[in-house]
């Protein structure tokens, strides 16, 4: 027996109704309670990180990465919206792919990647 993949996030929230709708509105995931993402198959990384590192916020203890297409059109749409996003030529990187970062409402980090 093996774990299949990630079966769900749970995660606290000060507004869990207005942070769903942000992530329906803004990022297209079907967030809520009452409901279920159904997501493309694709990879995952599952990879601790040292205490220590820089590349995590030291306020957070996790980022959550999203598969997305169109990371470009993604990026004007959130930017259309008042949404900051960090974009580094260094994140980008043949071998892996292109990324964006920006936060979600409450702050948790998000990284948008575009395989």
């Amino acid at each position: 027996m093996a774990v299949t993949g990630i079966g769900g996030l749970f995660f606290r929230s000060r507004d869990p109704e207005a942070r769903a709708a942000w992530y329906r509105d803004m990022l297209g995931i079907d967030a809520g309670t009452d409901r279920a993402w159904e997501q493309e198959a694709g990879p995952t990384v599952f990879a601790p990180f040292p205490n220590d590192s820089d590349d995590l916020p030291s306020d957070q203890p996790f980022r959550l990465n999203l598969r997305v297409t169109g990371l470009d059109e993604m990026v004007v749409r959130l930017e259309a919206a008042g949404i900051a996003v960090e974009r580094r030529a260094e994140w980008d990187d043949a071998g892996f792919g292109r990324f964006a970062r920006l936060a979600d409402p409450e702050g948790l980090p998000l990284e948008l990647w575009e395989p």
